[in-house]
């Protein structure tokens, strides 16, 4: 996994900047965000980073462990006022096991995202301060 640098003010979900072709693109850690952090991770060495399809921010992951094609009778709309910022779109039975589709338009709130923006833009600053190697 690619150093992250985690500026001081970061905190919360938000696990670092990735240097992407000198642009600072925040991860958030998916985990942390939804509150589902195990009790220890002893490697983080096998982590990913997942890319929004702008490019723009990056979600931390423990695994990805498939990418399947899903017939659209398998998939149950969810309420959006049963998550949190409607965060949970939809529910896919897989085998024994149902799957949370999220909308990553609604998995950071309006506050959040303005937060962030605002780290990301102090982080594009002090990228650009320094000088090219």
């Amino acid at each position: 996994m690619p150093d992250l640098h985690a500026p001081p003010a970061g905190g919360g979900p938000l696990a670092g900047f990735l240097n992407l072709g000198g642009v600072p693109v925040p991860v958030i850690d998916l985990a942390r965000l939804l509150g589902v952090v195990t009790a220890s991770r002893a490697d983080e060495t096998y982590r990913h980073i997942l890319l929004d399809a702008e490019g723009s921010t990056g979600f931390l992951v423990d695994r990805v462990e498939d990418l399947v094609t899903v017939e659209r009778s398998a998939v149950r709309p969810v309420s959006s006022e049963r998550t949190l910022n409607g965060c949970v779109v939809a529910e896919i039975a897989r085998g024994d096991t149902l799957v949370h589709v999220l909308s990553l338009a609604h998995l950071l709130t309006t506050e959040e995202r303005v937060r962030l923006s605002a780290l990301t833009d102090a982080a594009a600053e002090r990228l650009a301060a320094l000088p090219v190697a």
